[in-house]
């Protein structure tokens, strides 16, 4: 297993995941592009257990698209936000990190793009695989190594 590790603008919060990310994706909905101030969030999926946190951070309840709604979890100095709890997936124990927060955000480009029915017109996904208008069937889009890998992590 490898390490990847990542932090907030100012470094008071310092985090690692034990293992990859299960799946990475970029979302276009409103509540993310309205959270980042820009066009779209690249989230990478790791499980709970994996994320390591060093350092102070806070949180707050969000709206999303379900309405179901989410837990963002920021660095109490410079307010960077890091990752998110979605209560959809709370019961299986899912962070969403905030990629381009990791240090080797490069290696993790998505693997699919959501809600691009809200996307802005001049992002061009033209010879983008994997775009969804809403969210897409986990079972048929990720790698079965990431699903088998959720699976395992949440029956130990």
């Amino acid at each position: 297993m490898v390490d990847y590790k990542g932090s907030c603008d100012c470094g008071q919060v310092n985090y690692s995941i034990a293992d990859k990310p299960i799946f990475t994706q970029a979302c276009h909905c409103k509540d993310c592009k309205k959270s980042t101030g820009s066009s779209f969030v690249i989230h990478s999926t790791v499980h709970e257990d994996d994320l390591t946190i060093n350092g102070k951070v806070d949180s707050t309840e969000l709206s999303t698209g379900s309405g179901t709604g989410r837990r963002v979890f920021f660095c109490t100095n410079c307010g960077t936000y890091l990752y998110c709890k979605y209560k959809i997936v709370e019961s299986q124990r899912i962070v969403a990190i905030r990629s381009k927060t990791l240090n080797d955000s490069d290696k993790f480009p998505p693997q699919a793009h959501i809600f691009v029915k809200d996307k802005d017109p001049w992002v061009n996904l033209t010879d983008t695989k994997n775009c969804f208008d809403l969210m897409y069937d986990r079972e048929k889009i990720w790698p079965e190594q990431s699903i088998k890998k959720l699976e395992e992590k949440n029956n130990q």
